[in-house]
């Protein structure tokens, strides 16, 4: 079986939570993948950081795509998971992905739009995806696509974007000295905004800390 590991970006004002990181421009929305992506529970929860956990929530509160949210817990400075329920009016890929048998395996907000990493069986499913891109007018962008992808979980707590941008940015030399590469061009060559490179860097970088460095004692919360 040909299956395809791809990263996809995708914009439309009315995809879930839109609404809440143009309202809170400090925001950086992550999907909880452990919480599992089963698009009939009704509920989806997400990692969120913020400067302003008020704004964030008055951007939730009048969100169109959102129905009602709790903060679940706290998980450090500036950092939450938020439990959410969407609402008729918003556009949601993972039932689609769903019905061509794929898994949304991480899902991270660049600005206004999204970055989608998406396991599919064979990647002729992918049409699906862009068939309901089309009928909904959402911009939808291919960025990368591994073909023979293993649909298992990434070393060291990685998501798939996060391993993905350290690879990149050391191949580009970007953790020499000096350095051989710029943020920016880290970004040009993953095909995202600087601040979204930026946040997949330090939170996986964080991640090869607290999994390689830190014993369960001090691993913070």
């Amino acid at each position: 079986m040909a299956d395809v590991k791809a990263v996809v970006r995708v914009e439309h004002p009315d995809i879930v939570l839109t609404e809440t990181v143009v309202h809170d421009r400090s925001s950086t929305v992550e999907s909880v993948s452990e919480a599992g992506t089963d698009p009939t529970s009704g509920k989806f929860f997400y990692h969120i950081e913020s400067s302003d956990f008020l704004r964030l929530e008055d951007g939730l509160r009048n969100d169109r795509t959102i129905g009602d949210f709790e903060r679940v817990s706290e998980t450090g400075d500036e950092k939450a998971i938020y439990r959410v329920e969407y609402t008729d009016e918003a556009k949601v890929l993972s039932p689609i992905i769903s019905s061509a048998n794929g898994v949304i395996l991480d899902m991270e907000n660049d600005g206004s739009a999204w970055l989608l990493t998406v396991w599919m069986p064979e990647r002729t499913d992918l049409v699906q995806l862009w068939d309901y891109a089309q009928e909904n007018d959402v911009e939808i962008e291919l960025l990368r696509v591994n073909e023979y992808a293993s649909l298992g979980s990434t070393d060291a707590g990685l998501t798939d974007s996060q391993r993905e941008a350290l690879l990149v940015a050391v191949d580009a030399g970007y953790f020499e000295e000096p350095r051989d590469a710029t943020l920016g061009d880290v970004a040009a060559d993953l095909g995202i905004s600087q601040p979204a490179a930026s946040g997949l860097l330090r939170r996986g970088i964080k991640r090869l800390i607290v999994s390689s460095l830190m014993d369960d004692s001090d691993t913070p919360d």
